[in-house]
C-alpha cells in the first residue's frame, strides 16, 4: 500500500508537469502540431534512461523511491518512456524478434484501437 501511494503522488505531479509542457509548447510553437507529446515523449524516455542507469549502476534507492520516479512521476508524465524501457530490456537480452512484436504490435494494435473507439462512438 505503501508503494501505491508513492506511485500516486509521483503521477500526480508528472500529469501535471505532461500538462504544463502541452500548455507551454502550445504557446510557444503553436498548436498546429502535437509538439507536447513529443517533447514529454523524448524528455520521458531520456530521463527513464537517465534514472534506470543510475538506480542500478550508480545509487542504491528503495523500492518506494524507484517507484515513485520511474512509475509514478514517469508514467504520468508520458507511458511511452515505460513503453521505451520495456522494448529496450527486450532487445538488450537480444530477444529481437520479441522486441520487433512489441514495437509492431504496440504501436500497430494501440493506434487501430483508438480507431474502433472513435467508430464505436460514432456510430452511436
Amino acid at each position: 500500500m505503501k508503494t501505491l501511494l508513492f506511485v500516486a503522488a509521483g503521477g500526480a505531479i508528472g500529469a501535471s508537469a505532461r500538462y504544463l509542457v502541452g500548455v507551454g509548447s502550445g504557446r510557444l510553437l503553436g498548436y498546429g502540431f502535437p509538439w507536447g507529446t513529443l517533447t514529454v515523449n523524448v524528455l520521458g524516455c531520456f530521463i527513464m534512461g537517465l534514472l534506470i542507469e543510475a538506480m542500478a549502476l550508480r545509487w542504491s534507492v528503495s523500492n518506494e523511491l524507484r517507484a515513485f520516479l520511474a512509475v509514478g512521476i514517469l508514467g504520468g508524465f508520458t507511458t511511452f518512456s515505460a513503453f521505451s524501457t520495456d522494448f529496450a530490456l527486450l532487445f538488450e537480452r537480444d530477444q529481437y524478434l520479441a522486441a520487433g512484436f512489441y514495437l509492431a504490435a504496440s504501436v500497430g494494435l494501440s493506434i487501430g484501437a483508438l480507431f474502433l473507439g472513435l467508430a464505436i462512438v460514432r456510430a452511436l
